[in-house]
């Protein structure tokens, strides 16, 4: 490969694409986060407005709010009225070797939405689901009488996130009062940092802080209007540290889920004003000076009981009852509570930011490079403070819940293989080592069905239970993600250690794709029953045999594990080659890739999965480029957009790059669709229900990776994916394979 151009200046191509809003755009948020928690934020730096962000309404459950406040510990069951176990979902399907029980659901998914699910059903999907730990705002309290603020109260808005240092600085007028507030997250504990400076403190704004109950919604976590069904228990003041700062703790309690919130601040008083409601406000109110500045900060810790799971990354443990803040390098003054988050942000994400890889487009004239830039930063940011943290995340990461806030794994790969391809493995580890933890449960499930290995689940939380679905347990293209995100570590590590510590998962997942390919007279087939990655076929998965992208990703996914043995000095499992060597080739009709080897062959709605074959995936034996040249251009010529999701404009890209092909490759990224939108603060909008969707954004960093930094045996020149009229400048990256 030729190489890279000189030296990016990373700072001006971060701080150029920082997000700026002069006025309240309802779908576009921002955030401060870690990959372990996050917190998202209205045009106050807070979250007082959350009606005016909502997230739509699905069936019958009321909308929610953008602004959400979570964690990778922080989880919550309902108590059911007895127990429920997944036998009363299970069916026994026909398949090439008898019938196999596999985790059904008696009601339906149609268009996304479930219909006559029973009650078990509905709580299995529901419990454990992923909780807003808490509400931070301001409020009015004036004679008397609090009352929210609401968004006609508040002009002259200009707020700014500054990427580089990872702080949103906030402007408003309020009643006259002129009001700025600085807000960030610390980069290795679960807290944050807050500096509200204005007149305003004294006549009457506050910062409330409320706390809900979990919710069982599809969107939701907080549920308001279960006041009883929790508690909430603050104790202090209690002296910390040496520069006069005083914490608080607030208790909280909601069923088997514990934990704490610590307040810290200087010239502080905190009160619980209500059940689960607690007011900050300066210490001395209507003492000149003394009531223009709050610097506090809010830190949220795991109880480790019930739903709430201790932290298992490899990050600092979070420890809220050390908020004593580092000494200023330069004076030796212990800094403020809120100060030293700041200083610890500003730290961090500079070094993020300086590490790793980068793409520039800048000087390129074509304005579509503007934006795709814009979208790659963005992108690295959303993705950093959203998925690299001890958990596969939720396709709406920790902004708010989609999917009963409940993390699907055949996103996995797209929400964090980018992170080897840009090298930052470091981001990936975490969640790829949650596996280890549920391989028992996901090897029963193997051994219930007949097969040695590990059987991946589909929609789970956790503890990795699998949840009933008509769809879900029927996917198999998630089972080979954690070969190739190991893979993918060890490409940009390649080290005996990387080998070691995952070639349990490695070799258990592969056992079962071995074992689940049948032999016919045509060779190794897959199915029935499965589902294909594009799930059209649903109606049908007691009939779909050989999906073309399931295919591939088999061979390939069998040959890595086999040269894990290889690396490793183990004896070869004969099996697993006689199964890559014998895959069936996919079905071809009218000289395209069929999606699937049965009737109807293909559907042209939701993700054209075929094109994985080749772009996701390396060449195989069993794809033949010049067929999937043409199975592209047929659709581009004529699918249906509206029914694609995010992730499918990057695998166009993937495999327009890997056919040579660089204009299709950056038309297909940019292309006009309704779920193709980015909006100002980066977000992959999809639906009103799902206003943000992750995989688009790790899928478009994996893209524009391979697309610049090419892949084994590829074409011998500079950013083989980007056409050849514009200058691309990157560093860093990890050929793709």
């Amino acid at each position: 490969m030729n190489p890279p151009h000189p030296a990016i200046d990373r700072k001006a191509l971060v701080r150029r694409h920082n997000v700026r809003q002069q006025q309240l755009d309802p779908r576009s948020p921002v955030s401060v986060g870690n990959g372990e928690f996050a917190f998202t934020v209205d045009l106050t730096g807070l979250q007082s407005l959350p009606t005016d962000y909502p997230v739509g309404a699905r069936d019958d459950l009321p909308p929610g709010t953008l602004l959400g406040t979570q964690a990778q510990w922080g989880w919550h069951s309902v108590p059911p009225p007895h127990p429920y176990h997944l036998a009363g979902s299970t069916v026994l399907y026909d398949s090439p070797r008898g019938p196999v029980p596999y985790v059904d659901m008696v009601g339906d998914i149609v268009n996304d939405r479930e219909t006559d699910t029973s009650v078990a059903e509905t709580w299995l999907r529901s419990n454990a689901h992923r909780l807003d730990l808490g509400r931070i705002g301001f409020r009015w309290l004036q004679d008397g009488t609090e009352r929210p603020l609401n968004a006609a109260d508040i002009t002259d808005t200009e707020q700014t996130l500054d990427l580089w240092t990872g702080a949103i600085t906030s402007l408003f007028t309020v009643a006259g009062h002129r009001v700025k507030v600085t807000t960030a997250c610390h980069p290795d504990r679960d807290e944050l940092g807050f500096r509200v400076e204005s007149t305003a403190l004294g006549a009457g704004l506050f910062v409330g802080v409320g706390f809900p109950y979990g919710s069982e919604a599809w969107h939701d976590a907080a549920d308001w209007d279960r006041p009883d069904a929790h508690t909430t228990t603050l104790s202090g003041p209690s002296p910390v540290g040496n520069n006069g700062s005083t914490a608080w703790t607030a208790q909280r309690e909601l069923d088997d889920s514990r934990y704490e919130v610590v307040i810290t601040g200087q010239s502080l008083a905190v009160v619980q004003a209500g059940q689960h409601d607690l007011r900050i406000a300066p210490a001395s109110p209507g003492t000149p000076g003394s009531d223009t500045v709050l610097d506090f900060s809010v830190a949220f810790v795991s109880a480790g009981d019930g739903d709430c799971i201790p932290r298992c990354n490899n990050r600092p443990a979070n420890h809220a009852h050390q908020p004593d803040g580092p000494a200023d390098a330069r004076t030796g003054v212990e800094l403020s509570p809120a100060r030293s988050i700041f200083e610890a942000a500003a730290a961090y994400w500079p070094e993020f930011w300086s590490s790793g890889g980068a793409i520039e487009l800048d000087a390129t004239d074509d304005p579509r490079a503007k934006e795709l830039e814009r979208r790659i930063v963005l992108s690295q940011y959303l993705t950093a403070i959203n998925c690299a943290g001890s958990l596969p995340p939720q396709e709406t990461g920790l902004v708010c819940n989609s999917w009963r806030g409940r993390f699907h794994l055949e996103m996995h790969w797209w929400h964090a293989a980018h992170f080897a391809y840009w090298n930052r493995v470091e981001l990936l580890l975490p969640s790829l080592r949650w596996y280890s933890t549920v391989l028992e449960t996901s090897r029963q499930t193997a051994k219930a069905q007949g097969f040695d290995g590990v059987r991946w689940p589909k929609q789970v939380g956790p503890d990795g239970r699998e949840s009933p679905s008509p769809i879900g347990t029927f996917l198999i293209w998630q089972q080979p993600h954690p070969i190739h995100l190991a893979e993918l570590v060890y490409r940009a590590n390649p080290s005996r250690d990387v080998l070691e510590e995952f070639a349990e998962i490695v070799f258990e997942t592969a056992a079962f794709m071995a074992g689940f390919a049948h032999p016919t007279s045509r060779g190794f087939e897959l199915g029935p029953p499965l589902i294909p990655a594009q799930e059209s076929y649903g109606s049908i998965r007691s009939k779909v045999t050989n999906p073309t992208f399931e295919l591939a990703y088999w061979q390939w996914g069998l040959r890595t594990a086999s040269a894990w043995r290889e690396r490793l000095g183990l004896e070869p499992v004969p099996g697993w080659s006689d199964v890559a060597e014998g895959m069936v080739p996919p079905r071809v009709i009218g000289g395209v890739y069929a999606a699937i080897d049965s009737e109807p062959f293909t559907i042209r709605t939701d993700h054209p999965s075929m094109l994985c074959a080749l772009g996701v995936l390396p060449l195989t034996d069993i794809v033949d480029p010049e067929i999937m040249r043409a199975t592209l251009s047929d659709v581009l010529a004529d699918w249906d957009w509206c029914s694609t999701w995010g992730w499918d404009y990057p695998v166009m890209a993937m495999t327009a790059a890997r056919l040579e092909d660089p204009e299709a490759a950056v038309d297909a990224l940019l292309l006009s669709a309704g779920k193709n939108t980015v909006l100002p603060n980066g977000h992959n909008r999809q639906t009103d229900s799902l206003p943000l969707y992750l995989p688009g954004n790790g899928g478009l960093l994996a893209a524009v990776a391979l697309m610049a930094a090419g892949w084994d045996n590829g074409p011998e020149r500079h950013a083989p994916g980007f056409p050849a009229d514009w200058t691309v400048a990157w560093e860093g990256l990890v050929q793709a394979p």
